[in-house]
């Protein structure tokens, strides 16, 4: 805990208030969801004036009754629908639900048939008017979010299925409803996220982190009563006990740590990335003013939010024999359970509790993550490591390559030759990182013609070449940019790029470098043929992969291994692989409704696809990134960092985290696909479409499995033949006072061969 709790002044209001409007709702007596006793025992206004410590008494009291509304949905669905596992009147109910928020209050509502309903009626009229447009479907999105993806967790529990941690974490953010309540703190705070970068990385991840935080804080304290009394299945605890097969205890600590870790993440993205996004927007004072005070709300929820967890009898956490929730309180809520959990196999110290005591721990509690950040940033990098170890990989999925192969492997070269990436770039330290030999080492047309077997000749060739741009790039910004610490240059290279994918027209800049040169020709042989909305959303995915290439370099600038969610949701751009999975779309994609791609199986089906081969990559490349290139950027390492343990105990979690999301992938393709299919009532071509769709995703697993085998790209035999003749080609190191600043521009390779001397 970072930050202190602070208690609002008007509690007492916001309880009087909110515990009027839930009996006027229906939600207290008759509800056979809750007594009266119920809701001051859970004692929601302490929760809100804890998380809004600054806003007035009327605002208090909306916010208290959205979150009144929120937990009496949660405890409803539970008793109507969860236990009695009736999926389908649950999809109904919730269907419904999203008629109760318009976007222009002059459509109206519904006639509302019970509680649920009423209240979210009432809500929504009442908060929209003093929010934009842009506020109200973000607000509207997260609810609907919350409220579908409940969902989800029906799903699992009628499948007795534990989700595995990526898949947790992701869905957790939803179904637990803290981007929800990121939305209720713009509210709050009476200051909106502009909208020109609502949508950008650290506002994204801002949201992210918060939402990871809430959500593990309320798993460690909710286990007892979600496994024990609910059968809950969706708890992180849990989630981690599966998965590491460990002890509860060792599981809570975990997840502490990843709590640990994702606040950490909050602090660096607040501290480093915010300032230059409102300097390349452009922001005036008042929008960076409204930004800041959002995060500062992000934050004030964060200590608040576990100020409540301590004293509410909500939880089983033993809060309640000493608990003091401030003047007027009475026996709500310090009457909870009482007793540590203890059957459970956890066990807490108990921090002082009561009015003004939240500052205590403060210094303890950053104590704890102290070890933590310093090892994240303490990387020594070029380390001798050997040979990448690879284990059984598992490949349910056969291969097919196709027949064009030869013959893409001779285009290839001449295309890359042609667009000027096999040589130096003019007035470009150090951008001579390919030649012919290497391309043709690196064999990118296997890669394409295993991932797509079935492609005409010109398919493919336009496959490999993406493939060769996209590699290409992946290793002329660590070399260019990286070593320069140069996130300026980078910054102008990605702003020059974006110019090559014009949506509408063809027109562009003259390209100035190979990369450019090669963008504008895959731009104008790839997105010719599309319509607006299929340019566009290629265009993104393009941007999405060289946007995360600066994330990279700023990671490398601070020396930084990324926390470890953080990487996985980035890798899967750095690795281009929504790019190629857009271009899988392209055939089919008129016949498929646009939300099908935006439905969480398929978002579930394909990260987990992503993942399985960005942690593939990771093992083959963990001796070149680690030991040859200096990096901080693969999986391996990141799992070393994270449990601060040893390689082949990190491997083996990354083995066992592929083989979760290769069973993800399959799990969705068999019991939630049809089940979508079915929610769509799509026809029969549709269902054609997408089941040709899987077989392209399976075709790129078992295609990219194979070409880390048959390319020479991550052999130690070769990776030292690359250093030799790179060193052969640089000048001699210099040596000696004042000649630490000749060494700037040197490749990751030659700063290997120099640390020696610099140390010295």
């Amino acid at each position: 805990m970072a930050y202190p709790a602070r208690l609002n002044p008007h509690l007492e209001e916001a309880r009087a208030h909110s515990k009027r409007w839930a009996r006027d709702m229906g939600m207290l007596e008759g509800s056979g969801v809750w007594e009266e006793r119920d809701l001051d025992s859970h004692d929601y206004a302490l929760l809100c004036s804890y998380t809004h410590p600054d806003c007035d008494g009327p605002a208090l009291s909306l916010v208290t009754e959205w979150y009144v509304w929120v937990f009496f949905f949660d405890d409803h669905f539970l008793e109507v629908y969860k236990r009695p596992q009736d999926r389908e009147g649950g999809k109904a109910y919730l269907e419904r639900l999203a008629a109760f928020m318009p976007m222009d209050l002059a459509a109206g509502f519904p006639e509302p048939t019970n509680p649920v309903e009423a209240g979210l009626a009432d809500l929504w009229a009442r908060t929209v008017p003093s929010m934009s447009m842009a506020w109200r479907q973000r607000f509207a999105e997260s609810t609907e979010n919350l409220l579908n993806e409940s969902d989800w967790e029906l799903a699992n529990i009628n499948a007795h299925r534990i989700a595995n941690p990526v898949e947790y974490i992701e869905m957790r953010r939803k179904v637990g409803g803290a981007p929800w309540s990121a939305g209720l703190v713009e509210y709050a705070a009476s200051a909106e996220v502009p909208a020109e970068i609502a949508g950008s990385r650290p506002l994204r991840v801002l949201k992210d982190t918060f939402s990871d935080a809430v959500h593990l804080r309320n798993d460690l304290f909710s286990y007892q009563r979600e496994i024990e009394e609910e059968g809950e299945l969706s708890n992180g605890v849990l989630v981690l006990e599966t998965f590491l097969g460990c002890t509860t205890q060792e599981a809570a600590d975990a997840v502490n740590d990843l709590l640990t870790s994702r606040i950490q993440q909050f602090e660096n993205t607040a501290l480093t990335e915010l300032g230059p996004l409102f300097a390349e927007k452009g922001l005036d004072p008042r929008a960076c003013a409204d930004t800041l005070a959002y995060v500062k709300g992000l934050q004030d929820w964060q200590s608040g939010g576990h100020e409540w967890h301590m004293r509410s009898s909500r939880y089983m956490n033993g809060a309640g024999s000493g608990a003091a929730a401030g003047p007027g309180a009475g026996g709500g809520a310090v009457g909870g359970a009482g007793g540590a959990p203890g059957g459970a196999g956890m066990s807490f110290s108990m921090v002082p509790v009561g009015l003004g005591t939240a500052a205590a721990d403060i210094a303890k509690t950053i104590g704890v993550g102290a070890s933590a950040r310093a090892r994240a940033h303490s990387h020594i990098p070029f380390q001798r490591v050997g040979p990448s170890v690879l284990p059984e990989f598992r490949m349910p999925f056969g291969l097919s390559l196709s027949p064009h192969l030869n013959h893409s492997r001779e285009h290839t070269v001449e295309w890359a030759d042609r667009m000027g990436i096999l040589r130096a770039q003019p007035g470009i330290p150090g951008s001579d990182i390919w030649d012919e030999r290497r391309l043709r080492r690196i064999d990118l047309p296997l890669c394409a013609a295993g991932i797509h077997p079935d492609a005409t000749a010109e398919e493919l060739d336009l496959t490999s070449d993406w493939l060769t741009w996209g590699t290409y790039g992946d290793d002329y910004y660590p070399v260019v940019y990286g070593n320069a610490r140069d996130m300026a240059g980078a910054r102008a290279c990605n702003d020059r790029l974006a110019r090559f994918m014009p949506v509408e027209g063809m027109a562009m800049p003259v390209p100035a470098t190979g990369l450019e040169r090669g963008l504008a020709d895959l731009w104008v042989r790839t997105a010719g043929p599309m319509d607006l909305d299929a340019r566009r959303a290629f265009r993104e995915s393009v941007v999405d992969m060289i946007d995360s290439w600066l994330w990279e370099l700023a990671n490398h600038v601070q020396n930084r291994i990324p926390d470890p969610v953080d990487y996985i949701e980035m890798r899967r751009r750095t690795f281009g692989s929504d790019m190629t999975m857009s271009l899988s779309r392209l055939s089919h994609g008129r016949m498929v409704p646009p939300a099908i791609y935006r439905s969480g199986p398929m978002r579930a089906m394909e990260n987990a696809a992503q993942d399985y081969a960005t942690l593939l990559n990771d093992v083959f490349s963990y001796q070149k990134e680690i030991e040859f290139e200096g990096e901080t950027h693969n999986g391996v390492l990141v799992v070393e960092n994270f449990f601060n343990c040893d390689y082949p105990a990190a491997l083996a979690i990354i083995d066992d985290l592929m083989n979760s999301r290769m069973s993800q992938f399959q799990h969705v393709v068999a019991h939630e696909l049809p089940v979508l299919y079915d929610d769509f009532a799509l026809d029969a071509d549709a269902r054609r479409a997408l089941d040709g769709y899987v077989k392209e995703l399976e075709n790129w697993l078992s295609g990219i499995l194979h070409w880390h085998h048959g390319c020479k790209r991550y052999k130690e035999a070769e990776l030292l033949e690359d250093r030799a003749g790179i060193t052969r080609r640089l000048p001699p190191v210099p040596s000696g006072l004042g000649t630490s600043a000749a060494r700037i521009h040197l490749p990751g390779w030659e700063r290997a061969r120099s640390l020696p001397q610099m140390a010295q």
